[in-house]
């Protein structure tokens, strides 16, 4: 019984989290209210209380969420691709690419969703809550690390350039497809994304 409650609480939280995601991904924080959280929610105010104390630890939580998905997926891009032959294995390089390809394609889409929320919400969280800055600067922390991680492993099986600085290398591209996808919501177009894309092939070019 208590394995199942909690089960259901994880799961509401959930659903509240995602509900919430999906209008913030497309207005901001500040700009969407308590009532319209709720009404996408299809939750009553208590209910709301009953998993968040406050609109910012709503924030927080929906901060942290993010995060946690975010590094999920990345892991899955960077992991070894499955072959019929077990032999065989994409590089370092390929999985690199793999990423940013998944970035230009999902931030050229119209999906609220697939939106960077560090791209929508960082400038805008920074001022309002030290809380929620950190779990997105930590968040993008251990994402270019893990970056330069990957960096690394195409240096050490022969797919990068050795001469390259993983964690240099790693802040350098994160920075750049972070401006791109910036202009690109500025502009409604994503000729900076594909820039980025033609940049990032020269930095990440073979040996």
């Amino acid at each position: 019984m208590i394995d199942i409650m909690r089960t259901n609480y994880h799961t509401t939280k959930r659903h509240i989290l995602d509900a919430g995601q999906k209008i913030i991904a497309v207005k901001g924080f500040s700009g969407v209210g308590l009532s319209e959280i709720l009404s996408a929610a299809a939750i009553p105010k208590g209910s709301f209380y009953h998993y968040f104390g406050s609109k910012e630890q709503y924030g927080r939580a929906l901060m942290e969420q993010y995060v946690e998905d975010y590094l999920q997926a990345l892991e899955q891009l960077l992991q070894h691709a499955d072959h019929s032959d077990q032999r065989v294995h994409d590089s370092a390089r390929e999985r690199l690419l793999r990423y940013w390809s998944n970035w230009r394609e999902t931030q050229a889409g119209a999906e609220a969703m697939d939106k960077c929320l560090v791209v929508k919400l960082s400038a805008e969280v920074a001022d309002l809550s030290d809380d929620m800055r950190l779990v997105l600067c930590e968040g993008t922390q251990q994402v270019m690390a893990r970056l330069a991680d990957c960096i690394e492993e195409g240096i050490g099986d022969g797919s990068l350039k050795p001469e390259l600085e993983p964690q240099k290398t790693a802040q350098m591209l994160y920075q750049l497809w972070l401006g791109a996808s910036l202009l690109a919501k500025l502009q409604r177009d994503s000729s900076p994304l594909d820039n980025a894309m033609e940049t990032t092939l020269d930095v990440l070019a073979l040996p």
